[in-house]
């Protein structure tokens, strides 16, 4: 059986007393739930901070990004070894926000996942599609490019140590959510692409929601039988709330 996890993205947002009270609450939550790992992913700055505030071992620190490089002459980058050093266990890579304004391509996308899994972290992968592409009919194409890309570049094989996280562009930071069928039908899709490799590898993927989900609807979301958790937005910035998605996700 794949285990939950709950993710917390809390984008350009934070400051050291919200990273106390916040971190705090969540990781007095988590400490002892059975079946699902917290993580949370603050700005780069607050890293370490946050990262010496956890003391649950189902809790675990995250970076929202990193450089596809090692290390050299690119100004205002962050590699993934220097956000192992400091605690990380996981990185996001390809969240819609980096392809859109900062325009990571599915190239970039995959070299970035490669630099993830070299420093020894976890990528957190997240593919979707817009309003326009689900309407036009080539949502599918949309996921199945997006997910081939990294599993051509770092091998299939490497997708057994990562978590990919299905967000619907249209239903980022916009109120709207897809219905948990809307859901589930694309984490089926994904889950049946990988199995064309590797069914072994496709069976224990975990596969995260990440569509404005809030506590009043985590429950029915994770019940789906390929949603594993969340990759949450918004609501990991209200200890109560991210508490609630936290809970659903150990049912």
């Amino acid at each position: 059986m794949r285990r939950s996890i709950v993710a917390a993205n809390w984008k350009l947002n934070g400051n050291l007393e919200m990273a106390k009270s916040l971190v705090t609450v969540i990781d007095a939550h988590s400490n002892g739930l059975e079946g699902v790992d917290t993580v949370i992913c603050p700005p780069f700055p607050y890293l370490s901070y946050v990262g010496g505030l956890m003391s649950a071992s189902n809790v675990h620190l995250g970076a929202q990004s990193i450089a596809e490089y090692e290390s050299g002459a690119y100004t205002g980058e962050v590699s993934a070894e220097m956000v192992a050093e400091v605690g990380c266990r996981y990185a996001i890579v390809g969240h819609s926000e980096r392809r859109e304004y900062y325009g990571e391509t599915d190239a970039i996308v995959a070299a970035k996942f490669s630099r993830i899994q070299a420093a020894g972290l976890i990528p957190i992968l997240c593919v979707g599609e817009s309003l326009d592409q689900r309407e036009q009919g080539v949502m599918q194409d949309t996921i199945v490019r997006q997910v081939n890309a990294v599993a051509a570049e770092a091998n299939i094989s490497n997708m057994q140590n990562a978590v990919l996280a299905y967000e619907p562009i249209w239903a980022i930071g916009t109120g709207e959510t897809a219905s948990p069928e809307q859901a589930q039908e694309v984490h089926e899709i994904i889950r049946s692409e990988i199995a064309k490799q590797s069914t072994d590898i496709a069976e224990g993927l975990r596969i995260l929601y990440g569509g404005s989900v809030k506590a009043n609807n985590a429950v029915e979301l994770f019940s789906q039988p390929d949603i594993d958790g969340g990759l949450i937005g918004g609501a990991s910035l209200d200890a109560e709330q991210f508490n609630a998605i936290v809970a659903a996700g150990s049912l």
